[in-house]
Order: structure tokens, then C-alpha cells, then sequence
């Protein structure tokens, strides 16, 4: 089987946009759906609520697959399958190291999903010598000491960092050095890389905050409608002006400081 430090994907050098490669396994995802439930064919606006894209958007995706599905019939499933994970890379095997075996990384390392999208965790690295030998998932941790060697013995072109993040950067430019090409990153921090260096980087507190953000707005907006104050106007502190005389810093107007 070919091993992803030979052969890389083609989406680049066929043109495909970032923003359609994105979308790309959310197509996967709900085309498998269907396939295990032996649905032959599905229509484009089917396909697409099920993606969570507009039509509109997923035809114009698919026809940098050359993929343009039958009027009337709509797109084969299992051949858009095939094309799709050929076009992602997913029909050859992926080595994948994963350095950093705390919670996270004992988690992602027993997480079932990836062999089955063609991804195989090929090593597990730690920094704590205690760790080494432990078996997690099935794979024996070994010591950072080695990873140059683990890398190359491995033929992993994908690394995944889940250390924390004052220690991300060293093991990134460790894993760059020693051959790796793409890197998934959990630590919460922003990795340097060189050019050819691919980073996706997973930051779990800030879809956190963004989440509490629409939480707020949400409130807020149901706060409007009930005639009440909403959050911020409820917690904001109470305000005072300068005493009479003082000047603000905009001039004669007089400088509004909290209470």
C-alpha cells in the first residue's frame, strides 16, 4: 500500500480552492451516511442540507471534481465516494504520529475513526521517560529522544501535536526536521513554519468563545423582546463625571470615569 511520504494529494495542482477542499469532508461525511444505507443516488439539494451548503455552492464545488451528476437522477454516491477520497488523498494510507500522550493524546490515539478514513496511527511520543513503553491503544509510547528515527522508520509525512503549548513549538520544528510536511495542532498556540509546511490548527477554548458569543447575543436578543435589560447593560458598572472644574481629556468636556 502507498504511504503518504510518496505520494501527496492532487487537489493543489489541480486548482481546487482552499475554501472547496474544506467543504470536501462535509461531502465525504454525508455521502458515507447514505452509503451505508444503500442509497444509490442522491440529488444535489439532498446532498447539500445534508452538508449543511447550498446547492448552488456543492455543484459548483463538485465541478472541480469533474463531477456534474445526471438531470433528474443526481449524483452517484458510491462513485462520488470513490472521488472524493481519491481527491482528498483518503485511498492511501496515511501514517500519523501523535506527540504529546496526556488526556487529549491518549484519546485521539483510541479514537476508531481514522483507519477507517485512512489515516493510521503509526506512533505515539512523549517527553516524560515514564511513559515510555506504556502501552496506549495498542501502541507502545516512546521517548522524544527518538522521534527523528520514529518518524523516519515510520514514514510519517502528518504529525499531530497535543503537548502543551510552551513545549508545541520545539516539537513542531523537530517534527519539520525531520521530514514532516503537515501538522495538526491542539496546542493553544500559534505555530512558525516554513513554506511547504502545511498547519490546521484545533483550538477548542476558542470555539468555546465564540459559542459563548452567540449565547450572548442570544440572551440579549431575547432580553429585547421581553422589554428587559439585557447582560452587559445589567453587569455594566455605574458612571460618574469629573468634578466640576476639571477638564476631560477630549477638552471641555467633562471626562466620564466609572464609579
Amino acid at each position: 500500500m502507498a504511504t503518504g511520504r510518496t505520494h501527496r494529494p492532487a487537489t493543489r495542482s489541480r486548482g481546487i480552492p482552499e475554501a472547496t477542499v474544506a467543504r470536501l469532508p462535509l461531502y465525504l461525511r454525508a455521502l458515507t451516511a447514505l452509503s451505508e444505507r444503500s442509497v444509490p443516488t442522491v440529488s444535489s439539494e439532498e446532498l447539500a442540507a445534508a452538508a449543511g451548503v447550498n446547492s448552488a455552492k456543492l455543484r459548483k464545488d463538485f465541478s472541480y471534481l469533474g463531477s456534474y451528476g445526471t438531470r433528474g437522477v443526481g449524483y452517484d454516491v458510491e462513485y462520488l465516494v470513490y472521488q472524493i477520497s481519491r481527491e482528498l488523498g483518503l485511498t492511501q494510507d496515511w501514517p500519523v504520529a501523535i506527540v504529546g500522550i496526556g488526556n487529549l493524546g491518549a484519546a485521539l490515539a483510541n479514537y476508531g475513526g481514522f483507519a477507517s478514513r485512512g489515516f493510521r496511527v503509526a506512533a505515539l511520543i512523549d517527553a516524560d521517560p515514564a511513559m515510555a513503553g506504556t502501552p496506549v491503544a495498542g501502541i507502545a509510547v516512546q521517548h522524544t529522544d527518538d522521534l527523528d528515527r520514529i518518524i523516519s522508520d515510520n514514514g510519517v509525512s502528518i504529525g499531530v501535536i497535543t503537548t502543551p503549548p510552551g513545549a508545541a513549538q520545539q516539537v513542531c520544528d523537530r517534527l519539520v526536521a525531520a521530514g514532516v510536511t503537515s501538522i495538526l495542532n491542539f496546542a493553544p498556540t500559534v505555530l512558525s513554519v516554513p513554506d511547504g509546511v502545511d498547519v490546521r490548527k484545533v483550538d477548542l477554548s476558542i470555539e468555546l468563545q465564540i459559542l459563548a458569543f452567540h449565547e450572548q447575543r442570544k440572551a440579549g436578543e431575547e432580553a429585547a423582546a421581553d422589554g428587559r435589560p439585557d447582560a452587559d447593560e445589567e453587569q455594566a458598572p455605574p458612571m460618574r463625571a469629573t468634578p466640576t472644574g476639571r477638564k476631560g481629556p477630549d477638552g471641555d468636556m467633562p471626562a466620564v470615569m466609572p464609579a
